[in-house]
């Protein structure tokens, strides 16, 4: 099962990468569906986080949960830190523009992506965990 997830996060992360370079999809001052204004950086943040994504659910289930939980851990931690500021700390605008003062109802459109990303990816992390501790256990023995 944690295999499955993070290979279909891989997918989505890449298609969320891709989402700046389809021309339909950013408007005439770069925003992706008018919220989000993804640069490079994000775009390499995002094709990183796929590309660990891809390869934890090509090693095993033990590499997927533990994708899951830290991708999770750290997209939700965004999530919320974006909601209180209106910068992100993983694309470093926090540094780089910091404070923001975007209405409310904004924030959490433009944090919705990762509020749900991380949330389920973490979420997910503890699914099963005693049948996923049973069978690693059976299978060292």
């Amino acid at each position: 099962m944690y295999r499955k997830i993070a290979f279909a996060y891989a997918l989505i992360l890449f298609a969320v990468t891709a989402l700046n370079y389809i021309p339909a999809i950013p408007d005439e001052n770069g925003y992706v569906f008018g919220i989000f204004a993804l640069d490079l950086f994000d775009d390499s943040l995002h094709a990183a986080s796929a590309t660990w994504a891809l390869v934890a659910a090509l090693i095993s289930q033990n590499a997927s949960r533990i994708f899951l939980r830290y991708f999770g851990a750290l997209y939700l931690a965004d999530a919320v830190f974006g909601l209180l500021t209106g910068s992100g700390y993983l694309d470093f605008a926090i540094f780089t523009i910091g404070f923001q003062s975007f209405p409310l109802g904004l924030k959490i459109l433009a944090n919705l992506p990762h509020f749900a990303l991380g949330g389920f990816a973490l979420a997910a992390s503890f699914w099963g965990r005693e049948k996923f501790v049973r069978e690693s256990q059976r299978e060292a023995s």
